[in-house]
Order: C-alpha cells, then structure tokens, then sequence
C-alpha cells in the first residue's frame, strides 16, 4: 500500500523515521502539520499514485472535498507524530478514521476487543460452583467481593449498593459490628436487594448468621470453630456458601468441621495480613485446599498510605498468582474511594494476560495519572522570550460580580448571583457565563478558567475541590 505522509517542519523527522520500511512518501506542508489545508492537499497529491493520504490527528479541516476529486481515501492519523509507529503496522487491518485521531481510535477498538475477549473467556469458563448466579472458581475471572462496613448504620445502603454494582462488585458484602440486631441484618439485606449483586453478610455472630440465613444472604463471612458449632447446621441446611476462616484451629481444621456440618459451597481464607503484619508470611498459606480461595485485599489496601490504584493492581496480581478465586475490596477511607472499579479492572487485565509473562498492553490498563509513553515533541519556535511574573498584588474585580465554583452530583457548578451554571466540563461551563455576559474582564475570564478546570479535574479524580485552594 502506497502512502501519502504530510507533515510539518517540527515532526518530519519522527515521520521519516516511522516511515522507514513503507511504501510512503513524506511531505513537509509548513510549519505545523495541524494547520494543512484541504487545497494545500490537493495540491500535494494531485499526480501522485497512493492508496491512502494519513494527515496529522491534529487537523480539524474537512478533506472530503479532496477524497471525492482524488478518489483516495483521507483518514486521521496520530495526535502525535511519536505515536506514528504504533499506527502504520496496522493500516490495512484497521479502518482509520476521517473524524477520530487513529491513536484515539485505536484504544477505543483494543478496549472494544478485549471486553469481547473477557465475556468469551468467561462464557467458556469451567467453575467449582455458583453462588446467585456468580460462577466462582475453576478458569473463571477472579470475582470483586466488595464489602460495605457497617451497613447498619448508612442510612444510604440502597444508593451505595447501586454505586458498588455500578463500579463493577461482583458481589456486595454487608458488614455488621458487635452493635447490630438480627432484625438489622434483615433489614439491609432486603435494602440491597435491588443491587442485583449476591449477597453476602459478614459477621461472627451466630445470631446474626442465623438472621442472615432467614434473610436471603447468599454467602456468609465468616465460619470458624467459634461459630460453626452453633451456625454450621443452618448455614448447611439452607445451602448457603460460606467463607471458612482460622481462628484457634488451623484453616484446614475449620474446612472439615465445615464438611462434616454439611456446607456447600465452601471458599478457604487462609487471611492475608498487611504490610508490616506479616504480608509476606500470609501469603505462604495460599496453597490448595480443595476449594476455591479468598484474597482479603481490603485490609492491605486500607493499611498503607499510598495511593490505591497500584496497590489494588498489585494486589490482583497476586491474587491471581495465588490461584485465588475471590478477592476483598472496600472502600472505607476516603483514600481508597474507588477501588471497586479499580480492583474489578485489576481482575480483568489478570484475566486477560491468557499465556502473555505480563499484564501489560491487554487493550485496557489502570493508568490513571502516568503515561504508559512519554511524548517528545519538538521544541516551540519563537523570536522573542518574555518572561512573565509575579502577577500584580492588587485585585481587579470585574464588575459583572464574583463567581463561586464547586462540585456536586458529578458535575461542575458556577454560582453567579444567584443563578448556578452547571456542566460536566469545564468548557461548557465557561461558555455559558460568557454567552450570559456574567464575564467582562480577561484577567477574570482566565481566573475562571483555571478554577473551573481544577473542578473538572477534582471530579475525574474522584477528589475534593477547593476554590484559590490547590488541587
């Protein structure tokens, strides 16, 4: 296939040297590759034998007009010339785009492939049993147990249910203090009940168990030989599944009480320690027992100051290592707010690695802040340097009157004497106190600007927002 490459001065030489190997030609049209123009193209191409013109993602000019007169297709390549060699490999497997950048494309269609890729892994999966419906064990996905602490006390347990479901919980786990009644353990089962998730109730307390097994728990957290006395019957009867713990006897003392009580399904938790409790140690207890094994996440992540993204990847990492089928999430300090979706996408790119060594380049990832490839463009030309600073001390107020930002319900808010714009960006927000004329000096506008993206960004993080504070 014969290539029409246009580019600009700052990025020929990543593109000749992406190029190398092709049947292409590269053209230098000015100065930034961006600013091609449709007639600039057709002045390039005319007399030129080629199978398809690439032009820079960057460019928002239409070249239909040009497709229509050449007969040759135009399509988008790359934001970023740097990106050009991800994307040459694949012309002609990949249908490129007129309106989508081809790197943007690209994840899109990888993202698209790999969830189709889950669903058929998952369809085909041999398991050790279901519990609700949720297939645990044998080849089947590493499944998120997400764990509300406390459910007796919210008094928001429908919405957090549905918020856990949406975040991608496999199962929700309710958790009960010493301070709960067994009617308060019916009463947040039936409240959850509309997540559509497998219920769980974790709790020691034989009563509560008891409460929980007349209540429609689907899993109970958690039987050892303190409980199973008084529980494993009824826990056996009603054919409930339950985690099996150690306590003063071994975990593999407790699976046979469990056993000889009756109890189907079982799931094994050998009880994975923090960091500096013995993590290390812990993991040494993950070994076959029969049954499909719990991962207890939650109290690793929960115990370490560090952000939880990579914590949660790590620890998913292990997991599937381990051969475990469950692993234990929560999101009790604000520090781990979100690592349900996290730990359920950390489940799916160990699901993904099939035979690959690594769960690396899986067509979705938990790259969050970093970028997985640094961009090196060229340095910005220019004639004159001014150096700018510090801003005056004295505070021009625009006359058309201040502005408060905040956040709230997933969108951004400008309250402007007394009227509140809201948008889920920081653009549309901008735009509408423009359009409403509520902004009359540049110096505000830019302000404004900067506040209202600090917004944007405080939501897509999931983090606090502070007007004139720092992000």
């Amino acid at each position: 296939m014969r290539l029409l490459l246009p580019t600009g001065e700052l990025t020929e030489a990543a593109v000749r040297s992406a190029a190398r190997g092709y049947d292409a030609d590269v053209v230098v049209t000015g100065r930034i590759a961006a600013f091609l123009r449709p007639a600039h193209l057709l002045a390039i191409a005319r007399g030129g034998s080629y199978d398809l013109i690439l032009v820079s993602g960057m460019c928002t000019a239409s070249f239909e007009a040009v497709e229509e007169e050449l007969g040759i297709p135009v399509r988008l390549g790359p934001r970023h010339a740097v990106d050009l060699p991800l994307i040459l490999p694949l012309i002609g497997r990949v249908e490129l785009s007129r309106s989508v950048p081809a790197d943007e494309l690209l994840r899109d269609i990888r993202r698209k492939e790999a969830e189709a890729t889950l669903k058929e892994r998952e369809a085909g999966a041999d398991v050790a049993y279901a519990i609700a419906g949720c297939r645990i064990g044998g080849t089947s996905r590493l499944k998120v147990l997400a764990e509300i602490m406390d459910a007796h006390r919210r008094n928001d347990l429908p919405a957090e249910a549905a918020r856990m479901a949406a975040g991608g919980a496999d199962i929700l786990d309710l958790g009960f203090g010493f301070d709960a009644t067994p009617e308060d353990v019916v009463r947040c089962l039936d409240a959850c009940r509309d997540s559509g998730l497998p219920l769980a109730a974790d709790t020691q307390d034989p009563a509560l168990i008891l409460a929980a097994i007349a209540g429609g728990a689907d899993l109970i957290l958690s039987l050892h030989e303190g409980n199973l006395p008084d529980a494993g019957a009824a826990v056996a009867k009603a054919g409930v599944a339950a985690v099996i713990v150690p306590g003063e006897a071994s975990l593999e003392e407790n699976i046979r009480a469990a056993e000889e009580a009756g109890i189907i399904p079982i799931i094994a938790d050998p009880l994975l320690q923090p960091v500096g409790s013995g993590l290390l140690a812990s993991l040494a207890g993950f070994r076959p027992v029969g049954y499909p094994l719990f991962f207890g996440a939650g109290n690793v992540t929960e115990l370490i100051d560090a952000d939880s993204v990579g914590v949660n990847a790590l620890l998913a990492g292990l997991a599937h290592e381990a051969g475990a089928s469950v692993i234990f999430t929560s999101e009790h300090s604000d520090k781990t707010r979100g690592s349900v979706r996290e730990m359920r996408r950390a489940t799916e790119m160990m699901a993904l690695m099939g035979g690959r060594p690594y769960p690396k380049d899986l067509g979705m990832d938990l790259m969050c802040i970093k970028e997985k490839r640094r961009r090196r463009e060229p340095p910005i030309p220019y004639d004159r340097e001014v150096i700018c600073g510090p801003i005056p001390e004295h505070l021009e107020y625009d006359p058309c009157g201040n502005v408060r930002i905040g956040i709230s319900g997933g969108r951004i808010i400008a309250e402007h004497n007394g009227t509140a714009y809201t948008g889920s960006c920081w653009e549309e927000v901008v735009h509408a106190l423009l359009d409403h004329e509520s902004v009359s000096l540049l110096n505000h506008a830019a302000y404004l600007g900067k506040e209202l993206y600090k917004a944007e960004l405080a939501l897509r993080f999931r983090r606090s927002f502070e007007q004139d504070g720092p992000f």
